[in-house]
């Protein structure tokens, strides 16, 4: 059905002063005058030729691609980097933090009062023992031991004279002409100024030690520290330090170690000498210092579950240092056939850890793996992995069993890099 209008039609018109008739038109059935009405589109139903022909293209086109065959194009290879399943020997370590601490450690103080006349070492100079440290004023003392031997002398005389006396008496009452009594006397007297002597020996004795500890001497080897008091000072007996010296060499680092890993420290010890490296700096970059387990404390602490152990170490070229933390390995023994894969290939899932290994299709399998120890950055693990198989170390996170992949390239420790193999 179409709609149109024909000129014939009547059309309304409006009667205005002046305007002539033949320009008004009437509406049929209105009786009302208006303009002509402008003529409109005409609409195009559904049923049209140009709407069927779009359906049937439409049609056509859904029909000829149901029936090409052709499949969608597989997803790209997963670039992504391999190291190669390593069976070698690895260590069974105990890693700790540990603080370097001298063997011995003296804090140097004066025995005796005075001025300090004399410092005999610089700062930071390695001293021997006996070497001469600090000189108090001697003169005091010297003075004291001279009187002292004035003293001695003095009564050495009185008590030879006694015994003189004491042995005329003898003879004396033996014949008579004493008394037993005035006997008595002079062997008294004579034994009274041999104890006076004994006691002005002492006092010589005492003051020839005094003016010896005048003479502050190093009493062990090793590095002094700091003067804390300097040259002038007056100082008292055991009150003031005066340096502090601490042994260099050897030297003994003190760590601590989980107490659930005491039973494994004394099993492997009592087979013989456990082996520890400390390494200086933090970074590891430098080569460690070897030394021996010595101490193993008798009780656990109970505030933080630990067990304090020291070890030894030759230290001639100085690289510990007193109060220096340092990173520690305790060697317990040597897993001659340990399965080794970079630290980085082992994931954890929702089902455990595992790694993926890469087939000679270039497609991934998913590996369970137990995760027994980490050394550096390679992992020692239990599963079914053989030597020489790829697994992902990077890019696992776009993996799914059965995923394409490409080596962009492969590091392994020690080992070659793998040959790339195409998606």
């Amino acid at each position: 059905m179409r709609f149109r209008t024909e000129d014939s039609a009547p059309t309304m018109t409006s009667r205005r002063a002046g305007e002539p008739e033949s320009r008004r038109e009437k509406l049929p059935g209105l009786g009302l005058a208006s303009s002509r009405i402008p003529r409109l589109p005409l609409p195009r139903l559904p049923g049209s030729l140009p709407t069927t022909l779009f359906w049937m293209v439409v049609a056509g086109s859904l029909l000829l691609a149901g029936c090409s065959g052709k499949k969608a194009a597989p997803p790209p290879a997963v670039p992504v980097l391999a190291a190669p399943v390593q069976v070698k020997p690895m260590p069974i370590l105990i890693n700790a933090v540990g603080t370097v601490e001298p063997i011995e450690s003296v804090a140097v103080r004066a025995q005796v009062g005075g001025a300090v006349t004399r410092v005999g070492f610089a700062e930071g100079q390695d001293v021997k023992a006996g070497q001469l440290l600090f000189l108090i004023d001697p003169r005091p003392y010297q003075a004291a031991l001279d009187q002292a031997k004035a003293q001695l002398a003095r009564d050495k005389a009185q008590a030879a004279n006694a015994q003189t006396q004491a042995r005329r008496y003898a003879d004396l009452a033996a014949k008579d002409y004493v008394t037993q009594e005035q006997n008595d006397a002079a062997k008294t007297q004579a034994d009274a100024l041999g104890s006076v002597v004994s006691a002005d020996e002492a006092a010589v004795e005492e003051a020839r030690l005094n003016l010896a500890y005048a003479s502050v001497t190093a009493p062990i080897s090793g590095r002094a520290g700091a003067v804390l008091v300097k040259l002038g000072n007056v100082v008292k007996a055991n009150d003031a330090t005066l340096a502090v010296i601490n042994q260099i060499d050897p030297i003994r680092v003190t760590f601590a170690i989980p107490s659930d890993r005491l039973p494994e420290v004394q099993q492997y010890r009592a087979k013989g000498d456990l082996p520890v490296s400390v390494w200086p700096t933090r970074d590891k970059k430098s080569d460690p210092v070897l030394g021996k387990l010595t101490f193993v404390d008798n009780a656990v602490d109970n505030t933080t579950g630990t067990v304090t152990l020291k070890a030894e170490f030759a230290n001639p070229r100085g690289l510990l240092w007193p109060g220096q933390f340092v990173d520690v390995n305790l060697t317990l023994a040597v897993q001659p056939d340990a399965v080794v894969v970079p630290q980085a290939a082992v994931i954890t899932g929702q089902e455990g850890t595992f790694v993926f290994v890469i087939k000679g299709d270039g497609t991934v399998e998913k590996h369970a793996v137990k995760l027994d120890r980490t050394v550096e950055s390679e992992a020692v693990v239990q599963g079914d992995l053989a030597a020489g198989q790829q697994v992902v170390t990077d890019g696992q996170v776009r993996l799914v069993p059965g995923s394409k992949v490409e080596l962009k390239s492969s590091v392994g420790a020690g080992a070659a890099p793998a040959e790339k193999k195409g998606g």
